[in-house]
């Protein structure tokens, strides 16, 4: 029987890594296929939620004495402390894999050494396969490890005139249900979703996770931030209802910027420390606009729907251009059709200089 490639592995191990986005949190999302001597796929795992079995322990566990004299194929450098769990470095080494093949090296401090650990124990090491696809499936974490604050993608919804609700203020359903359903399927792989308190004096959110056929909450909640620098949050609000974790970040609390309000940097350092790793920025115009205008949006999602109003609110409001020159360029990544509306995908480009 013909082996499979190191090559195709790894494709496979990182589709197995998708399966843990949302739930590893605040740890990585990580793939791993162990072939045999001869090739053969002996072992397959993913990390499936913080504090479980890493995703080669469930790989080895799967393999048995098969792993011996074998390649181990995995997403994400082999972690090389005791935490929750023991190092995989070990764990490998003791189950007599022969080599270990790794898309992209492990930027924490804290977990980072595997690789060198297995080859001075006498473990051939590979690292860079498929390492751009790797990264991508797992680019929050990464992002967030590499410079101390979370992954943030701008989420906003908008008639194809760029209208985020009508003259008279009315927002409900722009967008269609499969959109909406989109949405909160979307609010299922971050660890934060984040909004202005003007968002929560307006529409009076929920910001929960759901199934929008039942109405039923999803098992993992992200948690809800309300970013309130004078603490106008009432009382009452949706986003206080218990349904999930919920903080409101006040100018007292995190600091204040040079505006007097919520210091953006300040509030994702801090968000940081509290293990999150993805923000879904929702809302409003203005906060999304001082997000943009400080460079701290990384992806930017745009739910455009197949209507006209005319006048209205913008989707964005005071994003620091004043100019065409000044325009954030977008590399558009995907456009998908969802139901009627388009789901775009873009990701800001870096300004020179």
């Amino acid at each position: 029987m013909t082996g499979v490639s190191v090559d195709e592995a790894m494709r496979r191990a990182i589709e197995l890594a998708a399966r843990g986005l949302g739930t590893t949190s605040p740890n990585p999302v990580v793939g791993c296929v162990l072939l045999d001597a001869g090739g053969q796929v002996v072992g397959e795992g993913f990390h499936a939620y913080a504090g479980g079995p890493h995703a080669e322990i469930v790989a080895l566990a799967q393999a048995g004495e098969r792993a011996r004299g074998g390649t181990a194929v995995v997403t994400l450098e082999p972690c090389d402390h005791t935490g929750r769990t023991g190092p995989c470095s070990l764990a490998l080494i003791q189950a007599g894999v022969a080599r270990v093949v790794i898309a992209v090296p492990d930027p924490n401090p804290v977990a980072s050494g595997g690789a060198a650990t297995l080859r001075s124990a006498g473990v051939r090491v590979d690292l860079g396969v498929r390492a751009s696809e790797a990264e991508a499936g797992n680019i929050a974490w990464l992002t967030s490890m590499r410079r101390g604050w979370p992954y943030v993608i701008w989420k906003y919804a908008a008639t194809l005139d760029g209208r985020s609700a009508a003259a008279d203020g009315t927002s409900m359903w722009i967008t269609s249900e499969a959109a909406r359903i989109d949405v909160h399927a979307l609010r299922g792989t971050v660890d934060a979703v984040v909004v202005g308190v003007g968002t929560v004096l307006a529409d009076d959110p929920r910001l929960t996770a759901r199934n929008l056929r039942d109405g039923s909450l999803a098992i993992r909640q992200p948690l809800r931030v309300v970013v309130d620098s004078e603490g106008r949050t009432p009382a009452d609000a949706r986003v206080r209802d218990g349904a999930a974790r919920t903080w409101i970040a006040t100018a007292a609390e995190v600091g204040a910027g040079p505006d007097g309000r919520v210091d953006l940097p300040a509030l994702l350092a801090e968000l940081h420390q509290r293990g999150v790793r993805a923000v879904l920025l929702e809302g409003g115009p203005r906060l999304a606009g001082a997000f943009l205008a400080a460079g701290l949006v990384d992806k930017v999602i745009g739910y455009v729907a197949p209507r006209l109003l005319g006048a209205g609110p913008a989707a964005l409001v005071d994003a620091g251009v004043t100019t065409i020159a000044e325009a954030i360029d977008l590399e558009v990544v995907d456009v998908t059709q969802i139901g009627p509306d388009l789901r775009i995908t873009a990701l800001p480009r870096k300004r020179e200089g």
